[in-house]
């Protein structure tokens, strides 16, 4: 990593965020998820082993012999938007950028001591340079807020499953730290697509390289607003069947699905709190040690007490009716499921009772368990 010269500054003008702590843009369930992670049982022990023993050299001799190095001479445009980001958020130090050939459009920040930012070239190729610009901002932020290291173990200890998944029982233990890992992965895309929106200050160039990585470089064919319905659509959409679909389809994913992201990143960029950001007021670095852990975590339970409340999601909405004192937890999945309460037996109603019977007692647990981490 290369100390950062406070002498280049970004290439418009965009306002800077001196001293800026990673609380001012993480989203509260990315810290809640965090606080979870770290009370999982055999978590500490798996991390502190794992610590002294990933590969990290391996990891920055593959990519220094195996990809391209942003710099001065290569990619220049992109070690100019870096240089930018870590200006915009203060950064201390610029770390290393690769640029991967893989069709594949991504980006990661990984490695425990220091992080390293790797794209791919399916990424570059895609995206302009305002909407570049935002995922770089996007890697800054991971950076700034430290994810790098759990991105790392997460990667580890997913190829580790993979390798010990014939042992009968032998990766239950690691799948259960790689589920918990992963739920906390997904907050953690939320709180970077806030730093990368701080970094770029174009909310359509935002929306645009979202909608890009879900529906390809066919700008001309797709509408923002269009795009963001789909969020809706799918947050509201359907029956208890669906919704429990919804947590089974996002669990093995390591990032949220697309249309959720961009839908998150509006609602947050209409905010106060971006406001405030904006204008200058925001928690700084050095008061960080005087953070409450409970003020946080207070924080984090109001926000997903209010995510119950004001959910479209069927089983979010009987969630939050439930704790209202609305019912009890099985007459209400009854009626829900079978179309019931008032006597009514329509068809669809009477498949989703033979169809769905199970589901009620399974696919709680999948919900309880990303709630919790």
């Amino acid at each position: 990593m290369t100390d950062i010269s406070h002498e280049n500054v970004p290439s418009r003008a965009r306002r800077r965020f001196p001293g800026i702590s990673s609380r001012a843009y993480e989203h509260p369930a990315d810290r809640s998820a965090l606080v979870a992670l770290r009370r999982l049982t055999g978590f500490d022990t798996v991390f502190k082993a794992l610590s002294g023993l990933l590969p990290e050299r391996s990891l920055r001799l593959l990519f220094l012999s195996d990809s391209v190095r942003v710099s001065e001479s290569q990619f220049a445009h992109l070690h100019d938007m870096l240089r930018d980001a870590c200006y915009i958020l203060d950064l201390e130090k610029v770390p290393p950028m690769y640029v991967k050939q893989d069709p594949q459009p991504n980006a990661m920040c990984i490695g425990m001591d220091e992080p390293i930012i790797v794209v791919t070239t399916g990424l570059v190729e895609l995206l302009d340079e305002e909407e570049m610009r935002a995922v770089v901002g996007h890697e800054a932020g991971h950076a700034l807020s430290g994810h790098s290291v759990y991105r790392t173990i997460l990667l580890f200890l997913t190829n580790l499953a993979v390798k010990v998944a014939w042992i009968p029982l032998g990766n239950v233990a690691i799948m259960a730290i790689v589920t918990a890992l992963r739920e906390w992965f997904r907050k953690s895309e939320l709180s970077a697509d806030r730093a990368g929106l701080l970094v770029g200050q174009d909310i359509q160039a935002s929306m645009r390289g979202l909608m890009k990585i879900a529906g390809g470089n066919h700008l001309h064919e797709m509408n923002v607003d269009a795009f963001l319905a789909q969020a809706d659509e799918y947050e509201k959409g359907g029956d208890l069947r669906d919704s429990v679909l919804k947590i089974l389809n996002v669990l093995p994913r390591s990032h949220p699905f697309t249309t959720v992201r961009a839908a998150e990143l509006k609602k947050w960029s209409e905010t106060r709190d971006f406001q405030r950001i904006m204008d200058g007021h925001y928690p700084r670095r050095d008061e960080d040690k005087d953070a409450s852990v409970s003020d946080s975590f207070r924080e984090s339970a109001s926000h997903y007490a209010d995510t119950v409340r004001t959910s479209k999601d069927p089983l979010m909405k009987l969630v939050g009716d439930i704790a209202g004192g609305a019912g009890d937890l099985g007459g209400k999945l009854r009626d829900k499921f079978t179309g019931g309460g008032g006597g009514a037996k329509g068809g669809a109603g009477g498949s989703a009772t033979t169809d769905g019977g199970g589901s009620p007692g399974g696919p709680q647990n999948p919900e309880e368990g990303p709630r919790k981490a």
